[in-house]
């Protein structure tokens, strides 16, 4: 079993939930995303808008000025993606040296297929500043599992050879609606197109650990949870993961692709069936 492939994540933003703007800078985004590749990073992927949940939209202009000088000097040291949605970004990114568009909106096949690149169609309902106000699913499992395989066979029959499925874990999605859908990751899998799957972080994990108090473990304390639900991701059949913590994620990824179930020992000679 090969192991899952790992994204790390470079928010080039000063407001993202998991690292407060720490690589905000562009030199510090750099060398950010170098050390992800040097901890076995096979892509790492570039955003220059938040898209935690509140989150409200940046212009064009500053997306690109964010995002495209660190594309440029990552790219000839590791394969880089850029999660954005706005067209002109992505095809800037691209541009730059990116083959991979990581669309939350869903909607960028076109730039992808024109490109060559490849594509990530995460399910989001709603917005980043509106997604987490109240969702609701007449399946959960169903219509976002529906959704994603109905845009990977449309950007697939429109001329995208690498596609990426994402259920998009906490993009309008209760803490319910995120277990239904890790405990049928396999149902997703099982339609043929690999599935990228991102729960770092997240702030349903934080829940999920809960003191006797109540309140949520806070970011910096998740890494269990992040690495528990990466795991089971890849036990489920997800092909690549995307987190913050690279390193323990990459030596989880290479022992979850070590496990084979045994052989079936032989029958004794002469024992009953």
């Amino acid at each position: 079993m090969e192991p899952a492939l790992v994204m790390g994540v470079l928010n080039v933003t000063p407001d993202s939930f998991s690292d407060g703007g720490r690589f905000f800078d562009p030199e510090a985004a750099v060398a950010h995303g170098l050390a992800m590749a040097g901890e076995g990073a096979d892509v790492v992927d570039v955003g220059g808008e938040s898209s935690r949940p509140g989150a409200v939209p940046v212009s064009e202009a500053e997306e690109l000025a964010r995002v495209v000088p660190v594309v440029a000097a990552l790219a000839p040291h590791v394969r880089v993606s850029v999660d954005t949605v706005k067209p002109a970004v992505a095809e800037a990114a691209l541009g730059a040296g990116a083959s991979l568009v990581n669309d939350i909106s869903a909607r960028l096949w076109p730039v992808a297929a024109e490109a060559g690149a490849g594509w990530v169609a995460l399910h989001m309902q709603g917005t980043p500043a509106t997604m987490q106000r109240d969702p609701r699913y007449d399946d959960v499992v169903r219509d976002v599992f529906g959704f994603l395989l109905d845009r990977g066979r449309e950007a697939k029959e429109r001329g995208v050879a690498e596609v990426w499925l994402d259920p998009g874990i906490g993009f309008g999605k209760t803490l319910d609606h995120n277990l239904a859908l890790l405990g049928h990751l396999p149902a997703l899998v099982s339609g043929g197109v690999p599935v990228l799957v991102g729960t770092s972080r997240k702030g349903f994990l934080g829940r999920l650990a809960a003191g006797a108090d109540g309140e949520p473990v806070p970011v910096d304390r998740r890494l269990a949870g992040s690495l528990a639900t990466a795991v089971w991701a890849m036990l489920g059949g997800a092909a690549m993961v995307r987190v913050h913590d690279v390193a323990a994620t990459v030596q989880a990824a290479s022992l979850v692709g070590d496990c084979r179930l045994p052989e079936p020992a032989a029958a004794p000679a002469g024992s009953r069936p």
